[in-house]
């Protein structure tokens, strides 16, 4: 017999839960914790007032995830960008048969860390190097080239749920032709890089239990040639057989430095930028859904999104000592990253990425202007304490996801007569999950979950508020409380 919460009769004794209310995330750092609620809403979106339920409020890292987040070391990664910026150009069409210089010299070298991690692992972490050669695309490729993918997973104790988390070891100078010069590429993407090696370090630790899903920590290559390798890992995972669970994917990208602007003059250390699309692609979403889910006005919760949202709960923190700020586009304005394949594979994925670029350090050829300005991605203009402090947020949304259980599936709002009430329906994560689950809402105009019901092992819930005026989602919540994805309901029944 199916359990079925009525919020009206179950949780009247919970009390009114306040609206939440703070200035935007980004100007704010480490509140009390009594205050942290209030980085999950705006002022502008106090109705309608929640009647039944609690304030959403942010998931504490577990005691292991806080003691793996004490041993990120900005050493360890300033090691790893000096290594890699040495040898001399990693562009993808560099020689990929010398042992000092190169791609294929970065590759190995990568691949040789990962495998260092792995043989300490206890059999945990496996690291495979795969590629594919890509022929001349009339652009970029101007040769038949070798595009290899490194991949270190930590195995998870649940069958076909993984967790990716990529940075991108190629680099280029100015002309994105130019494959012989020295491109250092320290911050783009030597920075994302070293937080793959870094967390596959810590996590595949025999000390640490294992994660119920698989965790792979990726350098790609291909990307600033047209994000070849992202596509190719992308493509590898989707036409498996069966097809590889990616519940979700995060590409740091340029996460090297707090400072930026015109001149250097913006400087946010205590900030991370987080790129979350909107609509998936038509290739994904048929247009039959699109067109439901503009209708709903469900355009702001797609899954990317609803990835971001998570990692805003869980990841800005004491522990971390970041604010995570959302940034509801696909990427920056009118450009792209590792994250867009998976995007485009069906998968649900985001870009981290430093607060303020410095157009200086990206994409130039190392040189000193007539002014005395230094151009060129240098190891010189990498923070590492700060390159820290990124690898800690992804460590938290990382083990927070694969520790937690999967999202709910087939989630629904009933639809087949007008109420004032709002009926929600949604089947188990996967044969004999055995945890519970949580409704969450917010108004239509707030930028996070605002308000949470705790239903129990129930899988339909009937609350007295209005599907009219909120935006509602289902998530998993595990025996030991932990809080998965949520997920929006789309029209349907029982």
């Amino acid at each position: 017999m199916e359990l079925v919460i009525f919020a009206t009769l179950a949780l009247a004794a919970a009390g009114s839960a306040v609206p939440l209310t703070s200035p935007n995330p980004a100007g704010v750092l480490l509140q009390p914790r009594a205050d942290v609620p209030g980085a999950l809403s705006c002022a502008a979106s106090s109705w309608p007032p929640n009647t039944v339920g609690v304030p959403n409020e942010p998931q504490a890292p577990s005691a292991d995830l806080e003691s793996m987040l004490a041993q990120v070391d900005a050493a360890k990664i300033e090691a790893t960008v000096l290594k890699l910026v040495s040898f001399g150009t990693r562009h993808t069409l560099s020689a990929q048969n010398c042992s000092t210089r190169g791609i294929g010299a970065a590759r190995d070298w990568i691949h040789g860390e990962f495998r260092r991690h792995a043989d300490a692992s206890d059999g945990r972490l496996a690291v495979e190097t795969a590629g594919y050669v890509q022929g001349r695309d009339g652009g970029r490729i101007l040769f038949p080239t070798l595009i290899s993918d490194v991949v270190a997973t930590l195995r998870g104790s649940e069958d076909n749920r993984v967790y990716v988390v990529s940075g991108h070891y190629d680099s280029r100078v100015s002309d994105p032709l130019n494959y012989e010069d020295d491109a250092p590429g320290a911050d783009d993407d030597a920075s994302g890089v070293a937080i793959s090696l870094e967390l596959a370090r810590i996590m595949s630790q025999p000390r640490y239990p294992r994660p119920k899903a698989s965790i792979a920590f990726v350098a790609v290559a291909g990307e600033e040639q047209g994000l070849y390798g992202a596509q190719f890992l992308a493509q590898t995972y989707s036409n498996a057989t069966p097809r590889v669970n990616v519940e979700g994917m995060f590409t740091n990208d340029i996460v090297g430095s707090p400072k930026g602007g015109m001149n250097g003059e913006s400087n946010d250390p205590y900030v991370i930028r987080l790129f979350a699309q909107g609509l998936p692609p038509l290739e994904v979403e048929d247009s039959e859904t699109r067109e439901t889910r503009l209708t709903i006005g469900g355009e702001n919760d797609s899954p990317a999104r609803q990835l971001a949202r998570f990692v805003k709960e869980v990841a800005e923190n004491a522990a971390t000592g970041m604010n995570v700020s959302v940034i509801y586009r696909l990427d920056r304005y009118l450009r792209g990253g590792d994250h867009r394949p998976f995007l485009e594979a069906g998968y649900p994925a985001a870009r981290f990425t430093e607060p303020h670029e410095d157009f200086a350090h990206q994409h130039q050829d190392v040189r000193v202007d007539d002014s005395g300005k230094q151009y060129g991605d240098l190891p010189e203009f990498v923070d590492y304490e700060y390159v820290a402090r990124v690898a800690k947020v992804n460590g938290a949304a990382l083990w927070s996801l694969a520790s937690g259980p999967g999202a709910p599936i087939n989630v629904r709002v009933d639809t087949a007569a007008l109420s004032s009430n709002t009926t929600l329906y949604w089947d188990a994560p996967t044969a004999g999950y055995g945890g519970g689950y949580e409704v969450v809402w917010r108004p239509t105009s707030a930028p996070f979950w605002t308000g949470v019901l705790d239903v129990g092992p129930a899988i339909q819930a009937v609350l007295p508020m209005s599907k009219d005026d909120v935006v509602f989602g289902v998530r998993a919540k595990s025996k030991d409380g932990l809080r998965g994805v949520a997920v929006l309901p789309f029209p349907g029944s029982r």
